[in-house]
């Protein structure tokens, strides 16, 4: 069983942005240096707190697609380096041709212009352009700056901006792309989980992300609600309504124990044991389950129940159940019987008529874990016109 990780956490046409009034954020930072390293546990000091927004989907993870696509310096340490699954590590030992190898984003020291002004100016900063992995409603932020001591930036702050496509630098770059202030300036502490609390219902596809005036962050959080292209999703016709890049979540889980279960939407097929689902073993006769949202009403035609990476530990027996919003929302249907379900094998089921559904519910016996959920369906009229009036409200 793996180990729970450690707190730590071609250029296409556009449009000018719509401007939309600035949105004031609520720090949760950590101010100041941290000590110089003295050695043993480097997170032994790290300072970090139970922020509200962490249990929302990372849009940067670069599971989903996220990526820098872009930064005007990255001389120490590269700028892809943010979005790392993980928390950042650290080894004192290791040095390169330039300095100290760090695990995160990090500039060269700013210098004023001449000898009578040696300082960077006031406005003098460094950025990185950040590409989500799912466009998105922001509810927090957090830029890590674990293990940049004495080199982290006096200050940070974060824009937001949504275009169409996929933008290169020079599209985000032009003068009459309107960016959305999701963090303003404020001062930071080194090695520390410096968080901010983002209101701004806005539909996101990339950041700013800038450090004032230079220095270096080891990695980037940006939590909140994926909110997908309606349109898209029509032209699929039928795609899989309970995954993460369409709009699905996790709603409630049982056991969080070895690994989240976020991870059995996410895309792609898990690639090793950690990246599905596991509960802690049961010494009880109860059972573990998960429950999600599908990205609207929808109809379910067939499930995939994957338990890949997963052989002495995969789920015994799972069974899936369904309901719609409306009078009777607590009433389940059970629409997968309990199934018996093999090591490292992913298992396919038709459905004998198609079940319209807004969550599922996903039972497995006793315990275990399983790597991925696919449900393959589409949209309901009325959910389609739910998301489209959602799309549009967020500035789709």
């Amino acid at each position: 069983m793996t180990a729970p990780a450690p707190v730590p956490p071609t250029t296409a046409a556009t449009a000018p942005a719509t401007a939309v009034p600035p949105a004031p954020a609520v720090p949760t930072s950590f101010t100041g240096a941290a000590a110089p390293y003295r050695g043993g546990d480097p997170y032994a000091d790290y300072r970090t707190a139970d922020l509200p927004f962490t249990h929302l989907v990372d849009l940067a993870d670069r599971r989903l697609g996220a990526s820098v696509i872009a930064a005007n310096d990255e001389f120490f340490a590269e700028r892809e380096n943010m979005l790392k699954p993980g928390p950042a590590a650290f080894d004192p030992e290791r040095f390169g041709h330039k300095g100290k190898i760090m695990d995160g984003w990090e500039t060269r020291r700013r210098r004023g212009t001449d000898a009578g002004r040696p300082h960077p100016a006031e406005d003098d900063h460094d950025w990185a352009l950040v590409r989500l992995g799912a466009p998105g409603v922001v509810r927090g932020i957090v830029v890590d700056t674990a293990h940049f001591r004495g080199n982290h930036p006096k200050a940070v702050s974060v824009d937001g901006t949504s275009l169409p496509g996929a933008p290169s630098p020079d599209d985000l770059l032009a003068d009459e792309v309107t960016w959305t202030p999701l963090v303003p300036r404020t001062d930071i502490g080194g090695h520390a989980a410096n968080g901010f609390a983002v209101d701004a219902e806005r539909r996101l596809t990339h950041l700013r992300v800038r450090q004032h005036p230079d220095g270096g962050i080891a990695r980037l959080r940006v939590y909140g609600e994926v909110a997908p292209d309606p349109g898209w999703l029509a032209a699929l016709g039928t795609f899989d309504l309970v995954a993460l890049e369409n709009g699905g979540r996790v709603e409630d889980v049982s056991d969080r124990f070895y690994s989240p279960a976020v991870h059995t939407i996410l895309p792609g097929r898990s690639r090793r044991m950690d990246d599905g689902w596991e509960t802690r073993r049961r010494r009880d006769r109860g059972h573990d389950w998960i429950r999600y949202r599908l990205a609207e009403q929808g109809e379910i035609r067939a499930v995939e129940i994957d338990t890949a990476y997963l052989k002495g530990n995969a789920a015994g027996w799972a069974s899936l159940s369904a309901r719609d919003d409306g009078p009777a929302a607590d009433d389940w249907t059970e629409v997968l019987p309990r199934t018996r379900l093999q090591p490292d094998t992913n298992h396919r089921f038709v459905l004998p008529a198609p079940v319209v559904a807004t969550e599922v519910r996903l039972d497995i016996l006793p315990d275990g874990g399983i790597s991925r959920l696919r449900l393959f369906g589409s949209l309901t009229d009325a959910g389609a016109a739910r998301l489209t009036a959602r799309h549009r409200r967020l500035g789709g």
